[in-house]
């Protein structure tokens, strides 16, 4: 007699994410967040991180409201959410991430010349993005902009580019810390997601294709931190060659956008 057990689904792995809403941002002396959605951020560690970044000459900071979005923009590099694991690895175990506030990472060189290859996104930041979507904010979210000033030229070498992600990316670490301290009772949304095999069910593989043929023109995979910068690798530098990502590792941030 067959087992009725054989054909119930299998939980290969389980993801947790529990939102932090953000509802007023403010400068200060420090980063503090007190669950009441009143988020307090600083410029004030710019310097220590320009220090060790040879190719990056300037970083500007910039706070825009939901109703200061027809401002300039230089080239919009990446839009970052800010999450952070405070227990398990990627795509598993559970992920604090704030919701109302977005980083924006631009850039341009001494030069003025954009950081981009196949065409820039310089202009009003308003018209530059549709908000919204899958990937970018809510028309009543915060942005921090992080525009970033390079060499003359380094704009159109991978070191470049990678410099202004890796120097943002030290300056969303603030931000995850103050996730990775956040009370685990505070949250405003809690969603858990599971990696199931369902036996004699139709097996679905799901193709993305990324980008990985240039300077700035590139992906990576697998970084230490949802949506981060640091630990994860090149798809340039593997190859190109496909790889397997789960569908909670997509859902935790496991791509960058290099681009």
């Amino acid at each position: 007699m067959k087992d009725d057990n054989e054909n119930k689904p299998k939980i290969l792995r389980s993801l947790t994410v529990k939102s932090f809403e953000v509802s007023r941002v403010s400068w200060g002396d420090r980063f503090s967040f007190d669950y009441e959605g009143s988020l307090q951020i600083t410029d004030s560690v710019l310097p220590r991180l320009l220090a060790n970044e040879p190719y990056i000459t300037d970083i500007r900071l910039r706070l825009i409201p939901p109703e200061g979005r027809r401002c300039p923009t230089n080239t919009i590099m990446d839009i970052i959410p800010i999450s952070a694991k405070v227990l398990g690895k990627l795509g598993e175990g559970i992920t604090h991430t704030f919701t109302g506030l977005y980083v924006f990472l631009t850039g341009i060189d001494e030069n003025g010349v954009q950081v981009a290859e196949f065409g820039s996104s310089e202009g009003i930041l308003e018209e530059q993005f549709v908000p919204g979507r899958p990937g970018t904010p809510d028309q009543a979210d915060f942005i921090l902009s992080f525009d970033v000033t390079l060499k003359a030229g380094m704009g159109s070498s991978r070191p470049g580019p990678a410099a202004a992600h890796r120097v943002c990316d030290l300056y969303c670490g603030y931000l995850r810390d103050l996730l990775k301290k956040a009370r685990p009772d505070a949250y405003t949304e809690k969603h858990t997601f599971q990696d199931k095999v369902r036996p004699g069910g139709r097996k679905v593989v799901l193709i993305k294709q990324v980008a990985g043929q240039g300077a700035m023109y590139d992906t990576g995979i697998f970084p230490d931190e949802p949506s981060g910068y640091q630990g994860c690798r090149s798809i340039i530098d593997l190859g190109n060659m496909p790889v397997l990502i789960t569908p909670n590792e997509y859902r935790d941030g496991a791509l960058r956008a290099m681009y």
